[in-house]
């Protein structure tokens, strides 16, 4: 099966968030199946390729020129970078304020352009497109080409002026969105398979509470919807081969993950070993809830425990995240930034991971963090649902804590259930084995997209 996959991110390219690390994920998995898939990105940076070829796609004059660029990159494999007007940016998305770029429209219109552009030449079996950016593909494609669309993050939709339905060939009405264009309704239209990143978020994406205003848009999709949860790439999270931190370890050698323990404590300048660390690497963004996090730090004086935030984002965030290791700086060091080797000693050292989402399509962290034996401590929304097991309500199962509501009250209790776990070891390590005995890995989850492919293939009688 020829597969062609668009996305906005891919690791080790471009990473802003989880798209990067899930479409990466999938993909490798997905050859690793034996299917053909050809990885198609913007060509942001002007990257180097090993035996680059170079291509000039036919797009509409307001797309022009675009050109396609293959070739090999170290830790991605092959890849094609769609080059449009305005594309190359230092960042994806925002400016150094952290303001979208005011020509996002434009870029992304223009990119799914030419993508489709290289559909006609390459003539794959399936188009998989990936959120917003690449949503509007199939609005420039005849119909004939299936399509599957999965939605990584439905609060960002791509949403602008309605000029934009006088350029999409294919079905512009779709694409309509109360006066403006919205790619990602006229995608989730088009598309022969709609795939959420895990089922609680297929679920809960059908609501009006949390459907971001497309929930009815969703629910006409019918069984078309499915919900499929990511996994991660266990040849870089692995404990037991990861060369970033000072020891290794396995399931059957948990003991060896104190020493990172010990290590990540004296890093950040603290003594007493006796107290849990926390660690919470995420983006500073309020969906993460990372104010909730920083209010445990001053409401939460009775539950012993110490954080380690590691992330950057919105400046506010950052600032008040400085403010708080600064009025206490023995339960809270805060990096403001992402260092790749900081976050594996984060994930191998810490005693557990939080993460208070006030929504989480999937989240990556808490399959990490099991990974490593990390206990994760979670809100009970989207894929932390179906990833984590609360170990107060089900003994026999549980491998981490989730609370009951999402504020800073349910996240506190959650996270003085866990330190009390934690202080009982044989607890602690029943928890952290079963946690490291699951597979987080993106075989199963690449079958189900496998299924989802041949079953959109039969739609369209291929």
């Amino acid at each position: 099966m020829k597969v062609l996959f668009a996305t906005a991110e891919f690791s080790p390219l471009v990473s802003v968030g989880g798209l990067a690390d899930a479409s990466a994920g999938l993909v490798h998995a997905l050859r690793d199946a034996g299917l053909e898939v050809e990885v198609v990105l913007p060509d942001y940076r002007a990257w180097e390729l090993e035996d680059e070829s170079v291509l000039p796609l036919n797009v509409p004059g307001w797309a022009s020129p675009a050109v396609a660029r293959s070739g090999r990159v170290e830790g991605a494999g092959r890849v094609t970078l769609i080059d449009v007007p305005g594309i190359e940016r230092p960042n994806p998305y925002v400016d150094d304020s952290g303001s979208g770029w005011p020509d996002n429209p434009d870029r992304f219109f223009a990119f799914s352009a030419a993508v489709a552009a290289l559909v006609t030449l390459r003539d794959p079996d399936l188009v998989h497109c990936n959120d917003w950016h690449t949503a509007a593909v199939p609005g420039f494609l005849d119909g004939s080409t299936s399509i599957v669309l999965t939605i990584h993050t439905l609060g960002y939709q791509g949403w602008t002026s309605g000029g934009w339905l006088n350029r999409i060939p294919n079905s512009p009405d779709l694409f309509g969105w109360h006066g403006g264009t919205n790619p990602l309704a006229g995608g989730i239209q088009l598309a022969d398979a709609v795939v959420a990143v895990s089922p609680t978020y297929a679920r809960e994406i059908l609501r009006p509470d949390t459907g971001s205003g497309l929930d009815r848009v969703l629910r006409d999709v019918g069984d078309r919807l499915v919900g499929i949860r990511n996994g991660i790439d266990t040849s870089i999270w692995n404990p037991a081969e990861d060369a970033l931190i000072p020891q290794t370890y396995t399931v059957d050698r948990i003991e060896d993950k104190d020493v990172c323990r010990v290590e990540l404590i004296e890093s950040v300048g603290w003594s007493d070993v006796d107290v849990p660390t926390v660690g919470l690497v995420s983006r500073l963004v309020e969906q993460k809830g990372i104010d909730m996090a920083l209010d445990t730090i001053t409401y939460a004086d009775h539950v012993p425990f110490r954080m380690v935030l590691v992330g950057s984002g919105e400046q506010w965030i950052a600032d008040r995240a400085r403010s708080v290791s600064e009025s206490h700086p023995e339960r809270l060091w805060f990096f403001d930034g992402y260092d790749v080797p900081l976050a594996h000693r984060v994930f191998a050292g810490s005693d557990m991971v939080l993460m208070p989402s006030r929504f989480e399509p999937c989240g990556l962290a808490q399959m990490q963090a099991m990974e490593y034996g990390t206990i994760p401590v979670v809100t009970s929304v989207g894929g932390l649902v179906d990833t984590v097991i609360d170990a107060d309500r089900d003994r026999e199962e549980g491998t981490g804590f989730a609370s009951a509501t999402v504020d800073t009250a349910g996240v506190v209790d959650a996270l003085h259930r866990a330190t009390r776990a934690w202080k009982d070891l044989r607890r602690r390590r029943v928890i952290q084995r079963r946690g490291m005995s699951a597979d987080w890995s993106w075989r199963r989850p690449a079958r189900r997209y496998i299924d989802v492919y041949e079953n959109a293939l039969r739609g369209k009688g291929r």
